[in-house]
């Protein structure tokens, strides 16, 4: 399903791809009533979840990347339904819709200001030429990894403690593969914006000479969708999942004992910030192999063609 960067931004965002998870948060009344049903969509959700981020990981496409990266929070949203908490699920549909169409545009910025090329490793050094558009997919791609008080530190954060919370071997599966989805999600979201803006330049003449940032028409929806992703989680979270908030009233059913928003709120401050960890690990390594070592293009075109990397990185890469 491809299609140009407003249709991909819309579709990715709002309509098409989360309307699955819209059925099941609907339908909780019969996914409340069979346990092993909750257990199935838990056990699906985690496994997209990390699935996705890690095919995420070696895709040079830069719409891929992202594209990857939607299929990876939608495995959030349904394991979050499958430990029952609904609200918390559509608060992270929500608060990611924001910021995926956020990148969905940028990206459509870069690939207009680069006679319509999308590999990211025939660019490079464009935070120079296109300051603007780099503002807005560093700050989406941070919402994205979910970098404190950022929209989606709010959600995503919420939905792992959740998952820990439940004390059970489900909610651990969920909360282990969902760490390591977050692990995957700081590294490619750091490669695509090293690749693309600060690592020295590896475009061809013909597609930088007309380089150009966006005019305001395209400019505005961004800087607008951008001050969404910083404020939208932090100014909504109270009122969607706030402890003795009723936004949905009779719309989602949680039964009593499958309710445990109290216990994930009052666990200790290390279990809370496991999540943060794995998101600055998978930073610092994009930051260590792609920036410093990735430089170095004999060192690179060596590590790639080497028989093990090899079979991991095809393997990654086709899926």
């Amino acid at each position: 399903m491809e299609g140009p960067t407003p249709v991909s931004a819309l579709i990715h965002a709002a309509t098409l791809v989360v309307s699955g998870v819209f059925l099941i948060i609907r339908c909780s009344i019969f996914f409340e009533n069979s346990e092993f049903a909750l257990v199935v969509v838990s056990i699906f959700g985690a496994t997209t979840a990390f699935f996705a981020a890690s095919v995420g990981l070696f895709q040079n496409d830069l719409k891929r990347v992202i594209a990857y990266s939607t299929c990876s929070q939608l495995g959030y949203m349904v394991f979050a339904a499958g430990l029952s908490n609904y609200s918390v699920s559509l608060f992270h549909l929500a608060n990611h819709a924001v910021f995926k169409a956020l990148l969905f545009l940028s990206a459509g910025s870069v690939i207009h200001g680069l006679s319509d090329e999308q590999d990211l490793r025939k660019m490079g050094g464009l935070i120079q030429v296109l300051p603007m558009t780099y503002t807005m997919i560093f700050i989406g791609s941070l919402a994205l990894i979910g970098f404190p008080f950022l929209t989606g530190f709010y959600s995503k954060d919420c939905i792992l403690e959740l998952a820990i919370a439940k004390h059970s071997f489900i909610g651990n599966y969920c909360y282990f593969l969902g760490c390591s989805a977050a692990f995957c999600t700081a590294f490619y979201s750091g490669r695509l914006a090293f690749l693309t803006f600060v690592n020295p330049t590896n475009s061809f003449k013909s597609s930088i000479q007309h380089i150009h940032d966006s005019p305001i028409l395209m400019a505005l929806p961004l800087m607008i969708l951008g001050l969404g992703a910083i404020f939208y989680g932090f100014l909504t979270r109270d009122l969607l999942i706030g402890l003795g908030s009723t936004p949905f009233f009779n719309s989602t059913n949680t039964l009593f004992f499958n309710f445990n928003l109290i216990d994930s709120e009052f666990l200790d401050a290390f279990s809370k910030n496991i999540p943060f960890f794995f998101t600055i690990l998978g930073c610092f390594l994009s930051f260590l192999l792609i920036h410093c070592f990735g430089v170095d293009k004999k060192l690179v075109f060596l590590t790639k063609v080497s028989p093990s990397i090899k079979v991991i990185y095809i393997f990654l890469n086709k899926k």
